[in-house]
């Protein structure tokens, strides 16, 4: 794509943060601009230059068995 993530991430959490920045989901959403609304709560996923032309990938997690993190969740990929 056009923009230096390879993508975002969204939990429980995300709605309160966006609302906390002042930003609104419904305007993000309606704006196509899902890339400043998630750079400004830390959910976009950077991985830097892969070298691939990767298709879509979805993952869902439906419950937590019970327990929350106690945090937002942090990933760091590096590059092979």
């Amino acid at each position: 794509g056009p923009t230096d993530a390879a993508g975002g991430y969204v939990d429980g959490d995300s709605y309160e943060a966006l609302k906390n920045a002042g930003l609104s989901y419904e305007k993000i959403l309606q704006d196509n601009d899902c890339y400043h609304g998630l750079q400004a709560i830390d959910g976009l996923v950077m991985t830097g230059p892969t070298g691939t032309n990767v298709n879509d990938f979805w993952v869902a997690l439906i419950g937590w068995g019970g327990k929350r993190p106690r945090k937002r969740p942090y990933w760091k990929v590096s590059p092979l």
